[in-house]
């Protein structure tokens, strides 16, 4: 059986990474708010993340259903990554959000929603602590810190 590696990702939940039979590197991000993300990396290069698996709880649950995981193991992932009442999640701006383009005043994202936006990353560049004026493109990964609730809402609103 592989080992799997266990990372706790203070206030955005638990990483888990194991490498296949076939040599290929997997990893799990279970997030606060239940979403998960599965990464499959590059055999060639096991830092280059070939692809990510964006889930919600709904679709976590079909995928570990199919897969034979049992209710137990989930309950118990999910049990290690508590940090009560605060959430962290990275959220991706979709190119058909209404906010591409609008800046971070203009969206009302803490008064709606009760969630901070407290970096951007665009491309290879972060920008921490974003000032109100900043603007969103297409493709932004909005990292943001509020209650499981309000991040949902946020990415209901970025249209992650």
């Amino acid at each position: 059986m592989a080992e799997i590696t266990e990372t706790a990702l203070p206030g955005v939940g638990v990483r888990h990474e194991f490498v296949t039979s076939g040599g290929e590197r997997v990893a799990v991000v279970t997030f606060r708010t239940g979403r998960r993300e599965l990464a499959l990396y590059d055999v060639d290069d096991p830092d280059a993340c070939r692809t990510v698996l964006r889930l919600s709880p709904g679709d976590t649950k079909v995928l570990g259903d199919l897969l034979g995981t049992s209710q137990t193991v989930s309950e118990a992932v999910l049990g290690t990554q508590r940090l009560e009442g605060l959430a962290i999640d990275w959220l991706t701006v979709a190119a058909r959000s209404p906010f591409v383009g609008a800046s971070i005043a203009q969206g009302q994202f803490r008064t709606k929603t009760g969630s901070s936006i407290v970096a951007i990353v665009r491309g290879e560049v972060t920008i921490p602590a974003p000032e109100p004026t900043t603007t969103f493109a297409a493709g932004d990964v909005v990292v943001a810190v509020g209650t499981p609730e309000g991040l949902s809402a946020l990415r209901a609103l970025l249209g992650s």
